[in-house]
């Protein structure tokens, strides 16, 4: 069987560094913009120029998520930073979105490119369609089972990597993509199978005893 890639997370240089010592064979990680990991302190360009070059020396690599799904304004600058990546020597950047792709395939053509799990892949027409797009990883969606993992290993080219999460949260709801129903009373609305109750207004109450109203769509 051949050994998985261990991936992980590193919000800042430190957690990094702590990361690849402890055993991860590559870790991800956003910079100051266009990634989904704006909670983290994320990285600079020196900063991750430091990280790559701590993790190549000891074999080890390093994967930049831009994987924001952006609105138009969200791509305000988005050319000119990946023009300053080139200068770095990273090994794949995350992307979710097929516009940000097509402008990392003009600039840097020669990027390996991974798809975020915030695309959505559940099936392996979809992971194709990916392929034909250049995309060499696909990071699965969340909610799949390990059968349907292993079918769209089988029916994916050979060179297509296929990657998953083993540890993290289960949050997915943007637009129409949500797993409430399908947590509340196990009805998937992503294939059709929304629960009427969540159409209806919902009253939550903040901390401050605010009142506020959140609709199930």
């Amino acid at each position: 069987m051949k050994r998985p890639e261990l991936l992980a997370p590193a919000g800042n240089l430190e957690k990094l560094k702590m990361a690849i010592v402890y055993g991860a064979d590559a870790v991800y990680l956003g910079g100051e913009n266009f990634g989904l990991r704006a909670g983290a302190k994320n990285f600079t360009l020196k900063q991750l120029t430091e990280g790559i070059k701590f993790a190549h020396d000891r074999g080890k690599r390093i994967y930049l998520a831009l994987n924001i799904i952006p609105h138009n304004e969200d791509l305000v600058g988005l050319p000119e930073y990946v023009v300053k990546l080139k200068e770095l020597d990273l090994d794949a950047v995350i992307i979710s979105d097929p516009g940000v792709l097509r402008i990392i395939k003009n600039i840097i053509p020669e990027m390996e490119i991974h798809l975020s799990t915030q695309t959505n892949t559940t099936n392996y027409a979809a992971v194709n369609f990916w392929y034909e797009q250049g995309v060499r990883r696909i990071i699965l969606a969340r909610e799949l089972s390990l059968e349907e993992i292993k079918e769209i290993i089988k029916k994916s080219p050979p060179d297509m990597k296929i990657e998953t999460f083993i540890h993290g949260a289960m949050c997915i709801s943007y637009s129409g993509r949500c797993l409430l129903s399908n947590y509340m009373v196990g009805r998937d609305a992503n294939r059709g199978g929304l629960c009427p109750f969540l159409q209806m207004e919902i009253l939550s109450y903040g901390r401050d005893k605010t009142r506020g109203i959140f609709s199930g769509i």
